[in-house]
């Protein structure tokens, strides 16, 4: 599977399905600083979708993503530069006031570096936003299940695990790679992340009216948001300093 294969896919389902534009943009930008005039390096861009909201926050969008049949479109919301994820090289230290990246971590083998790149471009001081498919719902064998008196469980899965799931897209596939919520803060405090707010969502209420099956799953979590501060680049904190 390339991200290749699944762009125009990858469009087909964002016509099809509004929660994105309902549920993860709103989500994405009101992890960001609504600062006019700041800069946002929006990780795994894809076709801009949002890029455009974040330029209605007065910020200026610039996109990077690997698949150029998506930035041909992206290009429409800001500037865009093509390279391979996590990777940033193309972009030098300290460049950027904030960085988003949306849908995209639970598709990389190595967060990690994903973690430090982007600590590495974004300022200190400056903003990091996740959006990502909730761990609960991304481990291996995790599922809705009906017990015999019709109330619906939530199978875990192999959540303690960093094991992947490949799921139906079009003709092909998409992996989602698997971590822990430890996992994951873990990784992003390694790098020099300071998380300043966290959000979790399920399913809403026009997701509900529209397929009323889900409204058994109402408790479940669906989406993680995280916005993290720089601080990578402060000294280390004094003990003898502190309480």
């Amino acid at each position: 599977m390339t991200w290749t294969n699944l762009a125009s896919w990858w469009e087909g389902e964002l016509q099809r399905d509004p929660a994105y534009d309902e549920v993860v943009t709103p989500l994405a930008v009101s992890l960001l600083r609504s600062s006019a005039g700041t800069t946002v390096l929006d990780v795994g861009c894809g076709n801009g979708r949002i890029m455009g909201a974040i330029a209605k926050l007065g910020c200026v969008p610039v996109g990077t993503d690997g698949d150029i049949y998506l930035l041909r479109a992206a290009r429409a919301a800001g500037p865009v530069v093509r390279g391979r994820l996590p990777g940033l090289e193309w972009c030098r230290t300290d460049a950027v006031d904030q960085a988003l990246v949306s849908l995209v971590a639970e598709h990389l083998e190595q967060p990690v570096l994903l973690f430090a790149e982007t600590a590495r471009v974004v300022r200190l001081g400056g903003v990091l936003a996740l959006v990502i498919n909730h761990p609960v719902f991304t481990a291996p064998g995790s599922a809705p299940i009906y017990d015999t008196d019709g109330e619906m469980l939530w199978r875990p899965g192999e959540y303690f695990g960093n094991g992947y799931t490949d799921e139906p897209a079009g003709n092909s596939t998409v992996r989602f790679h698997h971590r822990s919520m430890a996992d994951l803060l873990n990784a992003a405090a390694a790098a020099g992340w300071s998380l300043d707010h966290m959000v979790e969502i399920g399913v809403t209420d026009d997701q509900i009216r529209r397929n009323p099956e889900l409204a058994d799953q109402r408790h479940i979590p669906r989406l993680l948001g995280c916005r993290w501060i720089n601080r990578s680049g402060e000294p280390p904190a004094d003990p003898m300093k502190q309480g």
